[in-house]
């Protein structure tokens, strides 16, 4: 059997406007690529990493991609090591999930290559392997949250009802629903946009907040586009985030006026999504994002996908 295998792990939104820390979807594109093959000695080696213009470490204990993998490797007790090239296909920093792809791509590379040659010692359900994935998470930014790798390891949308236990579900999405996601060529870095959130909310704020986030929910269980949009409402963290984000308010007012059916900040940002009822809707959001970001001279990549509902994928052998 063969020992290489190159895996693609979809970028994701995290928050979802009014649920932070606890929400995710995974989009088709973009995403990043791991080419893996597996070793005779132990041990994980990052051989190469593509397209990150030598802004990541190939240190196998600092880099989202190997970490995971090598905890992996080390708690099931395999007797095989791995090589690692990781392609970078989607910018750092951007509030797209790049730290959680690379961690997903690696640890379904990984796993896949297990179920091949050390299959007692396999993952059997993917949901195990978030606890390493998350691992990757806490590396990146200080923080073992799930709402990036999640839907990147389980695909569609999900919800992380509880950390402690670990316990996330997967939500049914309507179809038709379509995502617009809008990169502006500015940076803010994850650490940063967590730093400046408040400790403290009021009890006013968490009850609209919590409303807003059960007929989110709500409304993707039922196909509720009108629920999706009037819940999609964040009184707590957008109005801080939003402020890292040059243009975010003429660009989120555009996105409305364009018929999208809510937007807001993708993750820590800079990045923006809206949701919309069909693609010819989200094509014309993402035009006018994107043009509202051109007229303040800010380039942006735009990406317009429906909800990616299967995760990690094989995508090549070599």
């Amino acid at each position: 059997m063969d020992k290489t295998i190159r895996v693609f792990a979809p970028a994701t939104v995290a928050n979802v406007a009014c649920g932070f820390d606890i929400m995710g979807f995974a989009i088709d594109n973009p995403g990043d690529e791991v080419v893996m093959q597996l070793c005779d000695k132990p041990g994980v080696v990052i051989k190469r990493i593509i397209g990150d213009e030598g802004k990541l470490p190939l240190d196998p204990d600092k880099n989202t991609v190997s970490i995971v993998v090598k905890q992996l490797l080390e708690q099931v007790q395999s007797d095989y090591g791995v090589e690692i090239t990781l392609y970078k296909n989607m910018p750092l920093g951007s509030g797209l999930g790049s730290s959680a792809a690379s961690a997903v791509a690696g640890l379904h590379a990984a796993n896949e290559l297990l179920l091949r040659h050390e299959p007692e010692k396999a993952i059997h359900k993917r949901e195990k392997l978030l606890p390493f994935a998350m691992e990757g998470e806490r590396l990146a930014c200080g923080s073992a949250h799930a709402d990036n790798v999640a839907p990147a390891l389980m695909g569609g949308f999900v919800l992380v009802r509880s950390y402690d236990p670990l316990d996330v579900i997967r939500i049914p999405t309507p179809e038709g629903l379509f995502a617009t996601v809008i990169h502006p060529h500015v940076e803010v870095q994850t650490r940063d946009a967590r730093s400046i959130l408040r400790k403290q909310i009021s009890l006013e704020d968490a009850t609209i907040q919590w409303g807003n986030t059960a007929g989110l929910i709500a409304g993707l269980w039922q196909g509720d586009f009108e629920l999706i949009g009037r819940s999609m409402q964040d009184v707590i963290i957008e109005p801080i985030r939003s402020l890292l984000i040059p243009g975010f308010d003429s660009v989120k007012i555009s996105a409305m006026n364009a018929g999208a059916l809510g937007c807001g900040i993708s993750g820590s940002g800079p990045s923006i999504f809206a949701l919309s009822k069909n693609q010819p809707t989200a094509e014309e959001v993402g035009r006018k994002m994107q043009n509202t970001f051109g007229a303040l001279n800010i380039d942006s990549d735009l990406y317009v996908s429906g909800i990616n509902q299967q995760g990690p994928r094989i995508i090549n052998e070599q």
